[in-house]
C-alpha cells in the first residue's frame, strides 16, 4: 500500500471547487496512475475521516504557446479526484 502523500498531490482550489466543499465534496490533484480505492484509502488516513464517495477525471494538458508565439509545447496530463465525505466529517484545507 503507499503512502497518502504518494497518492495525494495537494488540493484543487478554484471557486468551484470551493463551493463545493459546502456540500463535503473536496476536490484533490492525485497520481495518475492511482485508483480509486487507493484515493479513498489515502484521504481516511492522511485527514482522518471517512469517505461516502470518489469520482476521478483524467484531464488533458493544454497546448501553450511560449516564445514570442514561435514554439509551442503541452503541459501535462494529470488526474483530479471528487471525494464526498461522509455525513458529519470536514476538513480544513485552506
Amino acid at each position: 500500500m503507499k503512502s497518502p502523500f504518494l497518492v495525494i498531490k495537494k488540493p484543487v482550489v478554484t471557486e468551484k471547487s470551493m463551493a463545493n466543499q459546502q456540500k463535503s465534496v473536496y476536490t484533490f490533484i492525485v497520481a495518475p496512475e492511482s485508483t480509486k480505492p487507493e484515493v479513498k484509502s489515502a484521504v481516511e488516513k492522511a485527514f482522518n475521516v471517512k469517505v461516502e464517495e470518489v469520482r476521478t477525471v483524467k484531464v488533458k494538458g493544454k497546448y501553450k504557446r511560449m516564445k514570442n508565439q514561435l514554439l509551442q509545447g503541452k503541459r501535462k496530463d494529470w488526474k483530479k479526484a471528487y471525494v464526498t465525505l461522509k455525513e458529519g466529517f470536514r476538513l480544513d484545507i485552506i
